[in-house]
């Protein structure tokens, strides 16, 4: 790894440390001591690894009744004090609830295998461990949990029938398409989880390997990455999952810079039991961040309705409800829908004519932003990455612009790019960008994403079909679309030659186009 990454990673990990310890000075201690009936607890987990937990049960609880249980594995990086404020709403509400911090991580024991099977397995042993030390219910049993527990709390409801209900929350169900979009590697992604794996736990080796193999390109070591990431996804057991059958909540960020959206969307659809989803401004966990410190928040609060329904059998509607639940960038309201096809009642195509050629390995200005900054600033302050569209230099930069739109423009879903690319070199990456383009020329980033290859035969054309990360997002009436393509990005690794070049055409046919998703009026 070279200088410029190790710094990159010892510069994430300032960023988790800070976000640590704001989180339990700030928002874990008072919550702890309003929760006097806690208990930290050792459990024993697979291969005798000590798992430290923390469990809070309801303040009638008498030994003569049952309670619903809720265990909730740790984020990544984070302690086990992560749900406390959390825990004791739920247990107020009538759950005995469970916090476990996942091995590898703190105090635990063993090392971050990345929801590998040790991991899956650890999840039995806590219910295990639940159900002969708790009043807890055996026939309702839920999982909880944000980013890396949300992960766990998948596979591990695809391996144990008991658990009966999932809330995921800012997780994965495809890990590789999240780290390694289109084959190419997320690199400040990577670095984030790197930094804090490093500094507050023990990657096993098997990560280590992941990791380096990972920075450093190495196409030798991809099918064993491809191999490592499936074992870890949820979507490769999603037929046992669905036999399973238990109710699975997702929620994500449209913003997020570790697990892109679409993946959650694309397992989503491929769900049989009772399931909804819910999309909202923001990056990486930063929709649930507030609910952990005790603030009001809605993805705590529809996931508390979800259990509640699914195992309280309380009748709060959430079975009867639209299952698609979004909240548009910079909008304040929410938008419901019956299946996430419906998002989008129509396709606009926006024609890519000419013949551009590009010159490879040079920034042009467009970008994705940087992880989890660019994000949370469209969150809080609607400010996307910006770019000044015609002063992008066409040298490096391909652009396409739409006609100004008399009215506005509902994006909804996944844009997809289609064109024929001719390069110079058998590898090469590029990214593609649609922007928001204003009547002064400032693009605000709308989406993108990025698309690598290797292997084909220099001069020769082949085509492109692109999936540009799903977004919901209203361009106002006055301005245009803007797709720009470039080939270097601060987010990711790119693969292009010294010297390559890039050719966009459109056969008469076969012609180039992005298809753009919009809600009708």
């Amino acid at each position: 790894m070279g200088p410029g990454r190790t710094a990159l990673r010892t510069s994430a990990a300032g960023v988790v440390c800070a976000a640590l310890l704001a989180g339990g000075v700030v928002g874990l201690a008072p919550a702890a001591e309003a929760a006097p009936a806690v208990r930290f607890v050792d459990i024993t987990g697979d291969g005798g690894t000590v798992l430290k937990a923390n469990v809070v049960t309801p303040a009638d609880a008498d030994g003569a009744h049952r309670y619903p249980l809720l265990v909730l594995p740790t984020s990544w990086g984070f302690p086990q004090v992560e749900y406390l404020a959390q825990a004791q709403r739920l247990a107020d509400a009538g759950y005995v609830v469970l916090a476990y911090n996942v091995r590898g991580f703190w105090q635990s024991g063993g090392r971050v295998e990345v929801a590998g099977p040790p991991d899956t397995a650890d999840a039995s042993r806590v219910i295990d461990w639940a159900l002969a030390h708790t009043p807890a219910d055996p026939g309702r049993i839920g999982m909880a949990g944000v980013s890396y527990g949300a992960g766990i709390s998948l596979l591990a409801a695809a391996h144990d029938k008991r658990i009966r209900a999932v809330a995921a929350l800012s997780g994965w169900a495809d890990l590789i398409s999240s780290i390694y979009p289109n084959r190419t590697q997320s690199v400040e992604a990577a670095a984030v989880l790197d930094g804090a794996a490093s500094l507050t736990g023990r990657e096993s080796p098997e990560l280590r390997e992941i990791f380096d193999n990972l920075y450093s390109s190495n196409l030798s070591k991809e099918q064993q990455m491809i191999d490592w990431g499936r074992k870890r996804s949820v979507a490769t057991y999603v037929d046992r999952l669905n036999s399973n059958h238990p109710a699975v909540m997702l929620a994500n960020a449209w913003g997020d810079s570790v697990f892109p959206v679409n993946q959650y969307a694309d397992f989503y659809d491929k769900l049989t039991a009772p399931k909804r989803l819910e999309l909202r401004p923001g990056d990486h966990a930063t929709a649930e961040l507030p609910g952990l410190f005790g603030l009001p928040n809605d993805v705590w609060t529809d996931t508390e309705r979800w259990f509640d329904h699914y195992l309280r059998g309380v009748d709060n509607g959430v079975d009867r409800e639209k299952p698609v639940h979004v909240k548009p960038r910079g909008s304040g309201g929410y938008e419901d829908y019956p299946d996430w096809k419906s998002m989008a009642a129509t396709r606009r195509k926006i024609a890519l004519a000419g013949s551009p050629t590009i010159h490879a390995g040079v920034d042009s200005g467009a970008d994705g932003g940087t992880v989890f900054l660019s994000s949370l600033l469209d969150q809080i302050a609607q400010l996307p990455p910006i770019a000044s569209v015609p002063l992008l230099p066409r040298r490096w930069a391909a652009v396409w612009q739409s006609e100004r739109y008399g009215t506005a423009q509902r994006v909804r879903g996944t844009a997809t790019l289609h064109t024929t690319l001719t390069p110079t070199a058998e590898s090469g990456t590029l990214i593609a960008y649609l922007y928001d383009v204003g009547p002064l020329g400032f693009g605000k980033l709308v989406t993108h994403a990025p698309y690598t290859w290797h292997g084909r035969a220099p001069g020769e054309p082949f085509d492109v079909d692109l999936d540009l990360f799903s977004t919901a997002y209203d361009v106002p009436a006055g301005h245009r679309l803007a797709l720009v393509v470039d080939t270097v990005d601060p987010l990711y690794i790119e693969h292009n030659p010294s010297g390559a070049q890039l050719t966009f055409s459109s056969r008469p046919d076969d012609p180039s186009y992005l298809s753009v998703p919009v809600r009708e009026q």
